[in-house]
């Protein structure tokens, strides 16, 4: 079987088996193309599955595109020309009607009800296997060229073997998460193509911190915080949202997507981030609240009566930070403590260290230049034939599913037009 493979021209060899490449695969097979998927795991989409924490966020819920779109910094008008084909509710009629229903989150973060990024990958499989897709595992690529005689895109295989094709989708990801195959290869052969690279580098990853009180707390999330970082002392734009502290420091959406930022910073000189974990009361308001929850349970425990307010383990880390006895009766608190409990409640000061290496990035920015391809078919304007989609475009975007949005519509115009 393996031979028949590799002596057959193909219509369409997409090279990548992530959620991108795997669209690619099935909306081409389903025009009637013969399609190879080539594949360098055992398996395909082992990406996919832990997106989300393994509940894959599928899309953000923003039907109108240029509201879509103005998410990704600058690059709509590149853009508009795909999502005009197969933009959000695209997306989820793609699922919806192959039998994954959705619901809808905080932030517009949308999900399979299953809570599993199982389901998103069952879609795409079956999708992929109704409509023909051969699918070859473990193929390891080391380089793409091009016939000149015939225009045929040949692929050539670690192992030696040469594959031919009509046209190439190249889906092979950025450089984020890099044991599961995104380790930025796709970009060596494409710059030997003739393509211009943007440097890749790390989008949306963790940040590391110095306060040892904090690597403590992992586990624990906070919803409706406010994040204000500081540059040498310089207050700078804050933002809003939920945070994760984790064994290194802190993760989670609002995290995630000041982490670009947060690294230019770095690179200026020293950053704090001010965390206030009531953003929607100022000092008095919060003092006051309180006082008045410290009064009406005045014989409790200060740190009980706090943990109705934030999770008890950050209660036992901010009360030795202040050095006051938790097992002090609400009654006994004095009046400079609660002050400055408030005081903290609204400004605790994280120290940070650095972020985190693209083993732990979710998304890279950086890649192949967006001028070099034509968006209303995914078409390199350098390579006839080639068709290049998801993370190996340089295209910014936060966290919230617009990533792997950018994987559906990509990857199903260029299955549209390979």
């Amino acid at each position: 079987m393996k031979s028949d493979i590799n002596k057959k021209i193909w219509d369409v060899i997409v090279i990548g088996g992530g959620p991108a490449g795997m669209m690619a695969a099935g909306k081409s097979a389903e025009r009637g193309r013969s399609v190879l998927l080539l594949e360098k795991n055992p398996t395909l989409g082992k990406k996919l599955l832990i997106t989300g924490g393994g509940r894959c966020n599928v899309t953000n819920n923003k039907p109108d595109v240029r509201t879509m779109l103005s998410k990704y910094k600058g690059n709509d008008k590149f853009l508009f020309s795909a999502f005009s084909q197969f933009a959000v509710g695209d997306a989820l009629q793609f699922f919806n009607r192959r039998g994954m229903a959705t619901k809808v989150e905080a932030e517009d973060r949308v999900f399979p009800v299953s809570n599993s990024a199982q389901s998103v990958w069952d879609v795409l499989v079956v999708y992929m296997k109704e409509n023909g897709v051969q699918v070859q595992a473990n193929a390891a690529v080391a380089g793409i060229t091009v016939d000149q005689a015939t225009e045929h895109i040949v692929i050539t295989l670690k192992d030696g073997t040469e594959l031919c094709a009509r046209s190439c989708v190249v889906a092979t990801g950025g450089k984020s998460y890099p044991e599961t195959g995104s380790n930025g290869e796709g970009f060596k052969w494409l710059k030997k193509l003739g393509h211009t690279i943007v440097a890749p580098d790390v989008a949306l990853v963790p940040v590391s911190l110095k306060d040892s009180w904090v690597k403590k707390l992992g586990g624990v999330t906070l919803d409706n915080i406010k994040l204000t970082p500081y540059l040498d002392g310089v207050k700078q734009k804050a933002h809003k949202g939920k945070l994760l502290f984790t064994h290194f420091g802190i993760s989670g959406p609002t995290v995630l997507n000041m982490s670009k930022s947060i690294g230019e910073m770095l690179s200026n000189g020293t950053v704090e981030i001010m965390l206030d974990l009531f953003p929607a009361l100022d000092h008095s308001a919060l003092k006051k609240e309180l006082q008045d929850l410290m009064v009406g349970q005045s014989n409790k425990r200060l740190k009980t009566v706090l943990a109705t307010m934030m999770p008890s383990a950050l209660v036992s880390a901010l009360l030795v930070l202040l050095k006051i006895d938790g097992e002090t009766p609400c009654h006994s608190v004095r009046s400079e403590e609660r002050t400055k409990l408030v005081i903290l409640l609204k400004a605790i000061p994280l120290h940070v260290e650095g972020l985190l290496g693209t083993d732990k990035a979710i998304v890279s920015s950086g890649g192949v230049s967006l001028q070099e391809i034509n968006f209303k078919t995914m078409e390199s304007r350098v390579v006839s034939h080639l068709y290049l989609v998801g993370d190996v475009l340089n295209i910014d975007r936060p966290s919230g599913g617009y990533s792997l949005q950018l994987c559906w519509t990509t990857g199903f115009v260029a299955g549209s037009c390979a």
